[in-house]
């Protein structure tokens, strides 16, 4: 048989995507000779585009381009480590210079399952039309003078000169200079395919010449399905967990899937289980960390803390135990948004039974809350002296934080209470017109104390801060350090009747009448008086925060008058005045007050602000 009609596969067994059939062999492969064994990578590398995974949208592109004849004079590939950049631009070489054994009439094809004349020398890397070349070890434009050079020549053998430069990001300014010539207008038989991983270092004159393609992770579902296939063809045995594992660690990487997956053959003896992949990655076990998230979320700190220590003992890293409770808080919150999420083929078991289980329990305030303290509690871990300890006061704040109740669910218990025996009836004024009876019965829910606040004792009525105003309210609750209930009282309420012991309130815009309850309750606790704040339905004054807005207009305007800042102000054009603050010292040295200005200026506590 002559070299251009022998199988130009017959070295290198086919293989296929999930769902795919590529006339792949039912049994293992041979075996191959000792001394001569081939990682997984290689052994099964596409050798055709119905080989590529999770690259649908790139392969329907140059189909059709190719079955219009608008083929473009350049390529450039970019994605992550191990998406196919190389093997990709190795099989658009063979597309493009593809022909039939036969010698029948052709052109471009992407239909490669019939091996053409050329395409086992591509593949092999030694055609002599075919060049690659590593930019990471040929920078210079001496390099990129040698293309240039052989490009004008037309091709030995094949239709096309391809020449593939990977990692072309590396190519020094002037290399890159170099090419642009010859890469805008090259001759019509030279094609260039460029492959990198930094498409960002690459000078835009060269990407606008070029037709890009962004190669996508592969999902780790789809992945999980091709390690499949390939354990089944070398007669490996693996848990479907296992493949789970692996697909995710990998992050969307077929190259570092298969790597992975050949350790792991390596470690079980031909045998791979989903704990010994744990043990091989040092990740905690998927159930344990499941077991964990459920220990937490019930707030049984015992349990918790014995689970974590287990896992440590076990040989996982604190900061990965806390990773991995981030990753099944967010999966419980997607099972929680699309429950159809379970479905994903790359979860196990647990995850999709009792993920789904809690996803139904759990409030999205709660899983939002977990989340953010566990990131939060991871750079802690990675930054600290001593990271278990660390990791343990992660678990605690979150096992605390975990049964407390959210706001609308505390307001909820409190409704929910009986009114206490002693609560006083309305009284004649307030059951009066204009609703004054509904706004008793919400003063004297809200007022109750909440079943977790400290009892306030008893006090004389002239204990305890004097208020007068929502102002006053605002700064005790800045002084108690409730900036929510301070916020609030600033900008969501409006003043209608204020007096010691009763507050009317009317909501501003966008106001929430639960800040109502919220300011009754707290001022009850923090007067050791009995409040009643309700609402109306009167216009009311202005709020806090638009009654210091206006003070601080006002002081800019007047500022604005003093002849001084009215010199600076007209001295540089386009200056103004952005803010007037009042030293809390009294230090710094007053300007000069105006003459006739009713204004008189910055006084010895006034700072200017441009």
């Amino acid at each position: 048989m002559s070299e251009n009609t022998r199988d130009p596969f017959s070295a290198e067994p086919e293989h296929d995507g999930p769902g795919l059939d590529l006339g792949l062999p039912a049994a293992p492969p041979p075996a191959a000779a000792p001394g001569a064994y081939r990682v997984l990578a290689r052994k099964y590398r596409p050798q055709s585009f119905k080989d590529l995974i999770g690259q649908e949208a790139m392969v329907r592109t140059l189909r059709n381009a190719f079955a219009s004849g608008r083929i473009a004079q350049a390529y450039i590939l970019t994605g992550v480590r191990g998406v196919g950049k190389t093997t990709t631009a190795r099989i658009l070489a063979r597309a493009l210079n593809y022909e039939p054994v036969d010698g029948s009439a052709g052109g471009p094809s992407l239909d490669l399952s019939v091996p053409g004349k050329h395409c086992r020398d591509i593949i092999e890397s030694r055609h002599v039309d075919v060049m690659e070349m590593d930019a990471a070890s040929n920078t210079s434009i001496n390099d990129i003078r040698e293309i240039i050079e052989s490009a004008r020549y037309r091709p030995v053998m094949a239709r096309y000169k391809v020449y593939i430069i990977d990692e072309v990001h590396m190519l020094s300014t002037a290399a890159f200079n170099g090419l642009l010539k010859t890469l805008e207008e090259p001759p019509e038989h030279v094609k260039f395919i460029f492959a990198t991983t930094e498409i960002r270092k690459v000078p835009v004159t060269v990407l606008s010449r070029c037709q890009r393609f962004d190669l996508r992770r592969v999902e780790a579902g789809v992945l999980a399905e091709h390690l499949k296939g390939i354990c089944a063809r070398e007669g490996v045995a693996i848990e479907g967990e296992a493949l789970s594992i692996v697909a995710r660690a990998a992050e969307g990487s077929v190259r570092d899937s298969l790597s992975l997956l050949d350790q792991a053959i390596a470690h079980g003896g031909g045998t791979v289980s989903a704990e010994e992949v744990r043990r091989l990655l040092g990740l905690a076990d998927k159930g344990r960390v499941i077991d964990l998230f459920e220990a937490l979320m019930k707030g049984d700190m015992p349990r918790a803390l014995h689970d974590f220590r287990d896992q440590y003992d076990a040989g996982a890293d604190p900061a990965v135990i806390l990773t991995d409770l981030a990753e099944f808080t967010h999966l419980v919150t997607r099972l929680k948004i699309v429950p159809d999420a379970a479905g994903d083929a790359a979860l196990v078991e647990a995850e999709r039974v009792r993920g789904g289980e809690m996803a139904k329990g759990l409030s999205m305030r709660v899983l939002a809350r977990a989340w953010q303290m566990l990131q939060k509690g991871v750079s802690e871990v990675q930054q600290a002296p001593k990271p278990v300890q660390a990791a343990e006061m992660v678990l605690v704040r979150l096992a605390y934080a975990a049964d407390l109740p959210t706001p609308d669910e505390a307001l909820r218990r409190l409704k929910d209470q009986p009114a206490p025996a002693s609560a006083p009836g309305p009284s004649p004024a307030s059951s009066g017109g204009g609703g004054g009876g509904a706004r008793l019965s919400l003063a004297a829910v809200s007022s109750r104390p909440s079943p977790v606040a400290r009892p306030v004792a008893a006090a004389p009525a002239e204990a305890g801060p004097r208020l007068s105003s929502l102002a006053d309210v605002a700064a005790l609750a800045g002084e108690k350090r409730d900036l929510m209930l301070k916020l609030a009282v600033e900008t969501q309420v409006r003043p209608v009747r204020f007096e010691e012991g009763r507050i009317e309130l009317a909501l501003a815009p966008g106001g929430s009448a639960v800040v109502v309850h919220d300011i009754a309750r707290k001022l009850s606790e923090w007067t050791g008086r009995r409040w009643l704040v309700s609402l109306s339905q009167d216009e009311g004054g202005t709020t806090v925060a638009e009654e210091r807005q206006a003070r601080q207009a006002e002081r800019e305007e007047g500022i604005k008058a003093h002849p001084l800042v009215a010199a600076v102000l007209s001295r540089f054009p386009g200056a103004e005045v952005v803010d007037v603050r009042t030293r809390d010292d009294g230090a710094g040295e007053a300007l000069p007050p105006a003459e006739d200005d009713a204004y008189a200026g910055p006084g010895p506590d006034d700072e200017i602000e441009y």
